[in-house]
C-alpha cells in the first residue's frame, strides 16, 4: 500500500505550473500533455485498495460565456450524463450503476465560474471497469449529442436547481460580491445563469459553447488510484490522442478592473438573511507563478491573519462577546481581486457593537502588530499539522488525493509533497520576524476601502448613513495595545491511580479486543494500518434522548456550548494554547442512546487526545455565556431556516418523523429563548458525569498501547454504572399514514415546494436481512421516481430516498423520499409514486435493475470498510450486544443476497400507497 516510486525521468512538463516555478511537483506524481494540448496526470496510490479516481476538467466555466449563454456552461454538465455517439440516452448513469457507482457519491460533476469537472470514483480496477470510466470521459470530450428533445426535458432539472440555490445566503452573499467587485465580469457570471437563458435558449447555443470550450487545450485528465502508470499512459494516449478541434481556441475573457474606492457603505437587507457586518480591502489581482516567494508572501500574510482571528475567537467567547461569531481572512477571489475581510455576526439589534469590536481589534493589530509570541503559537499550531500530513502522506487516500490534484489545477499551484511542503515551512519560518508580518499586515488593510457592509433582513433606519455614522463613532475611539497574555500549562495529566483489567477478549475474525476496567469503563480496540498515523476515539456515554424527559422540551440544542465551555480548569481559548502543539479533535454530540464525544488524532498524540475527552467527561463545565452565546446563534438563524423550503422541511422532519416527541423536535423562538443556562447544566451534567462509559479506538495504534492509555485516563475515573435498559422506547414510533399532507409553510419563493413521503418499516436488529432488502427496495424504488419525475419530466432536481432503520429504538424504522418541486406537480409526484410502488410490489424486477442498484451498495460498503470512520461507526456496544458483531459480518452477504422476488414482496408488504404518511411544505403566501 502507498505511493510508489516514480519510474519515469524527472522533468517538468512546459504546460504545467512547475515548469514556470522553482517548487518542485510530488515526484510521485506523472505530469504530461499529448500533442493535441491535453495534460494528463497519473498517480499510483493503493489507498484502499483496488479502487481509483479519475477527474476530468474542462478550463472553462460562467466566465467564458456570452450574454445569451449565461447558465449553459453547467447546462452542458448535465447534458453529458444524457446521451453521446456511443452511449445511448440516460445510459451513462446506468452503465456506470453496473459498475458499483452510485450516481452522487461516486459519479458527479461541478460546474464553477472557471472550470467544469466531471468525478468518476471507481470501486474496482480491473481492465473493464477502468476502460469504462475512460471511455465515458472520452465521450464527454467531443461525442455529446446534445439531443434537442432531451435539452428541453432538462430544462426543467436545471431550474429546479436554481430554485434550491436561491436562498437568502446566496442573494446576499452574490450581493456582497458585486460590491467588492463592482462593474466587474464576476457578479454577472453565476453558473446558474439566468432563467431567461435557461427556459429560452436554443440547443444550437449549447452546441456552439460546447464547439468552443470542450477542447484539449483546455482538458486535464487525471488518473489516482491502485494502477499500472505506464499502462494507464498508454490508454490514454490511444483514447485521447486523435481529438481534435475545428476552431482557434477563443480569447480569455476580460474580467474587468478593479474600481479605485475609498471608505464606502452600503446595506443588504434580504429577508430571512442573519445579520452580519465586514470592513473589507480589496487591490488589483497580481497574476503571479507559483513560486517559493509567492508561498513565502503568503505564509507571511496567513499568519499575520491568524493571530488575528485568534484574538477576535478570544473576544468573542468572553461572557459580554460583542457578536456571534468573527472570522478575518485574505485571498485572491476569482482573478479579479486581492480581498481582506473582517466579518462577524450579530445579533439583528447589535450589528453596531460587533461593527465597533471588528474595527477596532483590526486598527490594534495594525497599529501595534502581532507579537512574536502570539506568532510562534501560530507557527507551532501550522507546524503540527502539516508534520501530521507529512507522517500520513503514503496512505492519503485515491478520492482525496485526485481531488486535491484538480484544485491545483484550477488554482494553478504546483502540486507538492506534504514531506516537501514541511520542509518547506520550517525554512521560511525560521527566517520570518514579527516585524516582518506586522508590516505585510499594514498592506494587507490597504488599497480600496474600507468598505463597511451591513447585510441584514431588514435596513436599519437610515440605512447606509446610520453604517457610516456607526463606523465613525468606532474610528473616534483610541485603541491601546493588546496586554500581554501568559502561558498556559495543561493541567489534566493524571486522573488517579490508571484502572485495572478485569477482562479482556478477543474477536480474531475482525481483529478486534475488547476490554473492561474495574471501575466499568469497556473499550474496544481495532488495531488498523488503513490510514497512516491516524487514530478515532469515540466515547459514549449510555443515555442520549431516550433518557431524556419526553413531556417537555429541553435544550438538547445547546450541545454545541459542551465543547465551547472547555473544562472547570480552562476555558476553551486556554485548551487550544495549551495544546498548541498537538493535533486532537473533541466533539460532542446527542444521539438516540448515548451522549457521546469523538476526537481524530495522529499515533504519537493518542494520550492528550484521551485526556481531553476524559478532561470534558471528569470536570466539564458549563459557561453561561457560553450557553447564551450558541442561544443567539440559534435566535439569529430561525428566520433562515422559513425561508426556504428545504430549510422548513430540515428542521421539521426529525420531530414529525418522531411523532413530534419532543426529544427529536426543533424547538420554536420562545422555546429557544426562555432556556437558561440552568436548563443546560440541569440536563446534560448528569448524562455526562454518570452515565456508562464506553471507549472505541481505531485506527494506527497497538492494543497495549490503547489499552494503558486508556487506563491512565478513563480506567482511573470513578466507578460508573452498569448499562440498563433506556425508558420511554416503546413509545417512540413513526406517525400514522395521512390521507392530507401534514402541511408548514414557508415565507420564500412562491414557485417552491417540498415534499417528504415515509412509510413505516421496523428496526434494524430485529430483522437484519430485512434492512438489506429495505435497502435495496428503496433504492430501486428511487432509481425509478428519479427516472420519471426528475428525467422524463424535468420535475425535480433532487430527489432522494433512503431506508432508516433504528438500532436504538425496538420497533422503529422507516424509509423516505424527499424533493423539492413546483405547486403544480405535487399530485402528479403522489400518482407517479402510488404507480411505481404499485409496480414494484406486483412484478419482479429485471436483474439489470436489481444490479443497478445492488452493485453500488456493495461497493459502497467495501470502500466504506477500508475507512477508520466504518469500524468507528459499527463497533458501538459490541461488548454487551453480538448483534453488532453480526451485522458487520453479515453486511456484505446482505447485500448479495437480496433477490429481485424479496424486493417484490417486500414492495408489496411496506410500500402501499394506504401506509404512505405525507409532508408538505408550502408556500405561505400560497396556502
Amino acid at each position: 500500500m502507498g505511493l510508489a516510486a516514480p519510474v519515469w525521468a524527472e522533468r517538468p512538463e512546459p504546460s504545467w505550473p512547475q515548469a514556470q516555478s522553482d517548487l518542485k511537483a510530488d515526484p510521485a506524481v506523472h505530469f504530461g500533455t499529448l500533442s493535441n494540448g491535453m495534460r494528463f496526470a497519473i498517480l499510483r496510490n493503493a489507498t484502499p485498495p483496488k479502487q481509483a479516481a479519475i477527474r476530468f476538467r474542462i478550463g472553462s466555466g460562467s466566465l467564458d460565456e456570452k450574454d445569451d449563454q449565461q447558465g449553459l456552461a453547467h447546462f452542458l454538465e448535465h447534458m453529458a450524463f444524457k446521451e453521446s455517439t456511443h452511449v445511448g440516452e440516460d445510459e451513462m448513469v446506468r452503465i456506470l450503476q453496473r459498475k458499483g457507482l452510485a450516481f452522487g457519491p461516486d459519479t458527479n460533476a461541478h460546474t464553477s465560474y472557471g472550470e467544469t469537472v466531471y468525478s468518476l470514483d471507481l470501486p474496482q480496477v480491473d481492465a473493464d471497469t477502468i476502460s469504462t470510466g475512460l471511455k465515458l470521459m472520452r465521450e464527454t470530450a467531443s461525442e455529446l449529442t446534445l439531443d434537442a428533445a432531451a435539452f428541453n426535458r432538462e430544462r426543467g432539472v436545471i431550474l429546479a436547481e436554481e430554485r434550491l440555490r436561491d436562498t437568502p445566503q446566496y442573494r446576499a452573499g452574490m450581493a456582497a460580491m458585486n460590491s467588492l467587485l463592482d462593474g466587474q465580469r464576476v457578479p454577472m457570471r453565476s453558473p446558474i445563469g439566468k432563467t431567461d437563458v435557461i427556459s429560452h435558449a436554443p440547443v444550437e447555443r449549447l452546441r456552439d459553447y460546447y464547439k468552443d470550450y470542450y477542447r484539449p487545450d483546455r482538458a486535464t485528465l487525471i488518473v489516482v488510484g491502485d494502477i499500472d502508470p505506464a499502462a494507464m499512459e498508454t490508454e490514454i494516449r490511444e483514447r485521447f490522442g486523435d481529438w481534435k478541434t475545428a476552431s482557434a481556441n477563443p480569447q480569455e475573457p476580460d474580467l474587468g478592473s478593479l474600481k479605485p474606492k475609498g471608505e464606502t457603505f452600503e446595506v443588504i437587507s434580504v429577508p430571512g438573511n442573519m445579520t452580519s457586518v465586514q470592513i473589507a480591502w480589496t487591490r488589483p489581482f497580481e497574476d503571479d507563478h507559483d513560486t517559493v516567494a509567492e508561498r513565502r508572501s503568503q505564509l507571511v500574510e496567513g499568519l499575520g491573519l491568524l493571530v488575528l482571528q485568534r484574538r477576535l475567537s478570544a473576544l468573542g467567547s468572553k461572557a459580554d462577546a460583542p457578536f456571534i461569531g468573527a472570522n478575518t481572512g485574505a485571498q485572491d477571489l476569482l482573478k479579479s481581486a486581492h480581498v481582506a475581510v473582517v466579518a462577524a455576526n450579530s445579533e439583528p439589534d447589535k450589528w453596531q457593537a460587533a461593527l465597533a469590536a471588528i474595527d477596532q481589534e483590526q486598527r490594534r493589530i495594525q497599529q501595534f502588530g502581532a507579537s512574536e509570541a502570539e506568532i510562534q503559537r501560530e507557527i507551532v499550531e501550522y507546524r503540527s499539522v502539516l508534520q501530521a500530513e507529512a507522517a500520513a502522506a503514503s496512505t492519503r487516500t485515491t478520492t482525496t488525493l485526485a481531488s486535491m490534484l484538480a484544485g491545483s489545477v484550477d488554482s494553478e499551484q504546483v502540486f507538492t509533497s506534504p514531506t516537501d511542503d514541511l520542509a518547506l515551512f520550517e525554512t521560511l519560518t525560521a527566517q520570518v520576524t514579527a516585524e516582518e508580518v506586522n508590516k505585510v499586515l499594514g498592506e494587507t488593510f490597504s488599497g480600496n476601502g474600507p468598505q463597511v457592509l451591513l447585510q441584514a433582513a431588514q435596513a436599519p433606519e437610515g440605512g447606509a448613513d446610520a453604517v457610516r455614522e456607526a463606523y465613525a463613532a468606532s474610528r473616534a475611539v483610541s485603541v491601546s495595545a493588546p496586554s500581554g497574555t501568559d502561558d498556559v500549562v495543561w493541567p489534566y495529566t493524571s486522573f488517579g491511580e490508571p484502572g485495572a483489567v478485569v477482562e479482556r477478549r478477543s474477536v480474531d475474525d475482525l481483529g478486534l479486543t475488547m476490554v473492561r476496567f474495574a471501575n466499568g469503563v469497556r473499550l474496544t480496540v481495532k488495531p488498523t494500518k488503513l490510514r497512516a498515523n491516524e487514530v478515532l476515539v469515540r466515547e459514549h456515554i449510555a443515555g442520549g434522548r431516550m433518557a431524556m424527559a419526553d413531556d417537555r422540551f429541553l435544550p438538547i440544542w445547546a450541545s454545541p456550548a459542551i465543547v465551547l465551555s472547555g473544562t472547570g480548569a480552562m476555558d476553551f481559548q486556554d485548551i487550544q494554547k495549551a495544546l498548541a502543539a498537538k493535533i486532537f479533535g473533541i466533539d460532542f454530540s446527542v444521539g438516540d442512546s448515548s451522549v457521546r464525544f469523538d476526537g481524530r488524532t495522529r499515533t504519537e498524540d493518542l494520550e492528550t487526545q484521551l485526556q481531553v475527552m476524559a478532561a470534558y467527561t471528569s470536570d466539564p463545565a458549563y459557561r453561561p455565556e457560553v450557553f447564551k452565546r450558541v442561544q443567539q446563534a440559534y435566535l439569529s438563524g430561525l428566520d433562515q431556516y422559513a425561508a426556504t423550503a428545504g430549510g422548513v422541511l430540515g428542521r421539521d422532519f426529525a420531530g414529525l418523523a418522531h411523532s413530534n416527541d419532543p426529544r427529536w423536535t426543533f424547538p420554536d423562538r420562545a422555546q429557544l429563548s426562555t432556556a437558561t443556562p440552568d436548563d443546560f447544566e440541569g440536563l446534560f451534567r448528569p448524562l455526562v458525569s454518570k452515565g456508562p462509559i464506553e471507549i472505541i479506538i481505531v485506527g494506527d495504534v497497538t492494543v497495549d498501547d490503547a489499552i494503558r492509555l486508556t487506563a491512565n485516563t478513563f480506567g482511573a475515573l470513578p466507578q460508573r454504572a452498569e448499562l440498563s435498559a433506556m425508558p420511554n422506547q416503546a413509545k417512540v414510533r413513526f406517525p400514522d399514514a395521512t390521507e392530507k399532507p401534514a402541511i408548514a409553510t414557508h415565507t420564500g419563493r412562491e414557485d417552491t415546494v417540498a415534499i417528504a413521503v415515509g412509510l413505516p418499516i421496523g428496526d434494524l436488529f430485529s430483522d437484519i436481512p430485512r434492512a438489506f432488502i429495505a435497502n435495496i427496495s428503496t433504492q430501486i424504488l428511487e432509481n425509478r421516481l428519479i427516472e420519471q419525475f426528475r428525467i422524463a419530466e424535468g420535475a425535480t432536481y433532487g430527489l432522494q430516498g433512503s431506508a432508516d432503520l433504528s438500532r436504538d429504538l425496538p420497533g422503529y424504522g422507516f424509509a423516505f423520499f424527499y424533493l423539492e418541486t413546483t405547486p403544480e406537480k405535487v399530485d402528479g409526484f403522489y400518482s407517479l409514486f402510488d404507480k411505481v410502488a404499485t409496480d414494484l410490489g406486483s412484478n419482479s424486477v429485471s436483474d439489470d435493475e436489481l444490479a443497478r442498484a445492488r452493485e453500488p451498495a456493495i461497493e459502497t460498503l467495501k470502500h466504506q470498510q477500508q475507512s477508520n470512520d466504518y469500524w468507528m461507526r459499527y463497533l458501538r456496544d459490541v461488548q454487551t450486544d453480538p448483534r453488532q458483531l453480526d451485522l458487520i459480518r453479515y453486511s456484505l452477504d446482505g447485500y448479495s443476497k437480496v433477490t429481485a422476488d424479496q424486493v417484490r414482496d417486500f414492495a408489496k408488504q411496506y410500500f402501499q400507497a394506504k401506509r404512505l404518511w405525507k409532508f408538505e411544505v408550502l408556500p405561505a403566501s400560497v396556502r
